[in-house]
């Protein structure tokens, strides 16, 4: 199918993740936005339960129809995998079941599993197209550890981080407290903690359910403050205005889930200064930075790439690679309607598969020449 042929679109959301409800608005608003536009022959949205079952949904739902969790009239779903796989409405006994008709999924999903490759893996299997990272892109953006470490490899200012054990010692760490401590999988603000000490965030592993998985420690440097910017490679590799979120209250802690979410529409109703009010050389390298990032890590879709800035210093944060709202606040310079994101992504998907297997190389030689089975097992 051309990229610019699609009729049929999905809208996905939810997820059992500690962001299903973040996730929950990004999907409606996204559902809304593409179903009143008229451009497309469908649109359907989904919704990833808790529990971790699909059903279909209106996609003009509001956001309190979700909070006992599956909405009334909602019509399970179940996903196929194989050559002729996909979302699959269930008849039941008297009626058979159906393919759900969809040429895309336009991906809202946050954290894990839908953020984390898990999500992209299972659509990739199915034959399913899909905006947003690859399960490569994704797997990389959600682990902090292994994110700093190749931005550092590609000679980005990044933090030193570590990986917090239970057997760490005070030694071990090219830094002293205090220390911020983060999931090393997870989203950008849930389960981050500020320590004194080395003891106080081993401890955490152990009280912290964030941090079972897996976890990292860095320099805390409250003069620091967040700085992010919206970066895409679709339809040419662009970015957007500069943000500086702004914390509750002007409090000097990190920025946490409740400065970015609280107000109710993701991280639209979110306080900040936009454009923010940097340095010219510091934006040029913010700016500079990020597109940087968007090549390295193959940015599907919009991603937010986040900054620390302070007294000088500017380091390269993280990775969103599917941020709330899918960033549509940050693009007002230039200009970029929603509906034109929307649109860019879903063709994108299409233009650009996450996937491409090829069976080149299994003609069968390696078979033929194989001899018994037995045999190799003696």
């Amino acid at each position: 199918m051309d990229a610019a042929e699609a009729q049929n679109v999905s809208v996905l959301f939810g997820g059992p993740s500690p962001e299903h409800d973040v996730s929950i608005l990004t999907g409606l608003q996204a559902s809304r936005t593409l179903s009143s536009s008229g451009i497309y022959k469908s649109v359907r949205a989904i919704y990833w339960s808790k529990g971790g079952d699909f059903f279909e949904v209106s996609p003009t739902m509001e956001a309190a129809e979700f909070l006992g969790g599956v909405p009334k009239g909602a019509t399970e779903l179940s996903l196929s995998m194989g050559s002729k796989g996909g979302f699959i409405l269930k008849g039941g006994r008297l009626k058979g079941d159906k393919l759900l008709s969809s040429d895309v999924v336009v991906n809202c999903c946050h954290g894990r599993p839908g953020e984390d490759g898990t999500l992209q893996a299972a659509l990739d299997l199915a034959g399913v197209a899909y905006t947003g990272p690859t399960v490569a892109g994704a797997a990389l953006g959600m682990d902090k550890l292994a994110f700093g470490a190749l931005m550092a490899q590609v000679g980005l200012p990044v933090l030193p981080r570590v990986l917090l054990t239970k057997a760490i010692g005070a030694d071990s760490l090219p830094f002293e407290g205090p220390y911020i401590l983060k999931p090393r999988y997870g989203g950008s603000s849930i389960g981050i903690d500020v320590v004194e000490d080395l003891s106080t965030a081993v401890a955490r592993l152990e009280t912290n359910p964030h941090l079972q998985e897996g976890a990292v420690v860095e320099p805390y440097k409250p003069e620091l403050y967040d700085v992010q910017i919206g970066v895409r490679n679709w339809p040419t590799p662009s970015i957007s205005a500069i943000e500086k979120p702004l914390r509750r209250g002007g409090s000097s802690e990190i920025l946490g889930y409740a400065d970015k979410y609280a107000g109710g529409e993701g991280m639209v109703s979110a306080a900040r200064e936009l454009p923010a009010k940097l340095p010219e050389e510091v934006a040029q390298k913010v700016k500079e930075y990020a597109l940087l990032v968007a090549r390295v890590t193959g940015v599907r879709g919009v991603a937010r790439v986040d900054f620390l800035y302070g007294e000088g210093e500017l380091y390269l944060n993280e990775i969103n690679t599917i941020p709330g709202s899918m960033a549509k606040y940050l693009w007002i310079d230039p200009t970029v309607e929603f509906i034109t994101l929307l649109q860019d992504m879903i063709t994108e998907a299409l233009a650009r598969p996450s996937a491409k297997y090829s069976t080149v190389g299994a003609d069968g030689s390696a078979l033929a020449k194989a001899g018994a089975i037995a045999a190799k097992l003696a």
